[in-house]
């Protein structure tokens, strides 16, 4: 149960899905308001309850402009008495929180009237591209969708293995070259071969670009006016990839990656082991990008779209 909310009920298939998301937020739930509970639900609303909560929000990594925000509207209604105890300060809580990701809250919109749909995933090393483009053409797939992924990440050749061998697993076909090929060049193979097959969708993996690296940067920019030379009417979605656990550096990733080729979605990975959760809380406030997908687990099933009221009863509730 939440903390005096009563919880959406979800049962039937959405039970699975409700139960990995709990888990997958643990560790930010029990930053949040482990040891906190019986303090909120029994005791007086003070100053010190207050400042316990902002602390513990700042370090989930909800961010200075987010907590400001929070803690205001919550000090406001203390002071005007409108919380009579600790559910109700909870409750409110929970109602700013929607307020604040409601706005971001986009799922993936797959247009194929002028096939291929682009889907072009960026991110730093190490955030989980790969496989978070393997559990995506998972998700593509089940909605009925054809896939053929495009091995854009040629500066390392265990790259190219992993994205072949996620092809391998769900039965889609990948198009790649060798190691050191130019990824511009694969990407315009991939969508020619998709545009020959009529496939619906290619997710196009790149290289792992140091979003301090301006050279890096600028190949990012040819990859996609490659796809603009190939048909500039091809609807192309720019997923940038954030890892959970890098807290507030994720928001300067974004920030960088959108100014030097304009992001449309974010999937945020590794949630579930991350006590960093509340970032989604900082990226809404700093930056409005939809946000996509959470990754919540190691399954392929564990990839999951966002929805602000689940992930917020997720993150607030005592127990699973």
């Amino acid at each position: 149960m939440l903390f005096g909310i009563k919880k959406t009920d979800r049962s039937g298939p959405e039970s699975g899905l409700w139960q990995r998301l709990q888990r997958g937020l643990a560790k930010t739930r029990t930053s949040l308001f482990g040891g906190l509970a019986s303090a909120i639900q029994g005791g007086t609303i003070d100053e010190a309850v207050l400042e316990e909560i902002e602390a513990r929000l700042l370090l989930a990594d909800v961010g200075v402009e987010a907590t400001g925000f929070f803690m205001d509207a919550l000090r406001c209604a203390v002071r005007s008495k409108k919380l009579g105890s600790g559910a109700d300060l909870i409750a409110s809580l929970h109602d700013l929180m929607l307020q604040q990701l409601m706005p971001v809250q986009a799922p993936l919109s797959v247009k194929t009237a002028n096939k291929p749909f682009v889907i072009l995933v960026v991110g730093v090393n190490g955030v989980g591209k790969t496989t978070t483009i393997g559990k995506l053409s998972h998700i593509l797939l089940q909605q009925g969708h054809t896939v053929l992924l495009a091995a854009g990440d040629t500066f390392r050749a265990a790259a190219i293995e992993q994205i072949q061998a996620w092809s391998e697993k769900n039965g889609v076909p990948v198009i790649a070259q060798q190691h050191g090929a130019d990824a511009a060049a694969v990407i315009f193979d991939a969508l020619a071969a998709a545009r020959a097959r009529g496939t619906d969708v290619v997710i196009a993996d790149t290289a792992g670009r140091l979003h301090t690296k301006n050279n890096l940067m600028e190949e990012m920019k040819k990859i996609r006016r490659t796809i603009t030379k190939f048909d500039a009417d091809l609807p192309v979605e720019t997923m940038l990839v954030l890892d959970a656990g890098t807290g507030q550096n994720a928001i300067a990733q974004a920030e960088q990656f959108d100014q030097a080729i304009g992001i449309s979605g974010i999937t945020l990975s590794k949630l579930d082991g991350s006590a960093r959760g509340g970032i989604v809380f900082a990226l809404s406030r700093k930056l409005g990008k939809p946000l996509r997908f959470i990754g919540v687990g190691e399954q392929i099933d564990d990839l999951q779209p966002f929805d602000a009221t689940s992930y917020i009863d997720a993150l607030l509730a005592t127990e699973p």
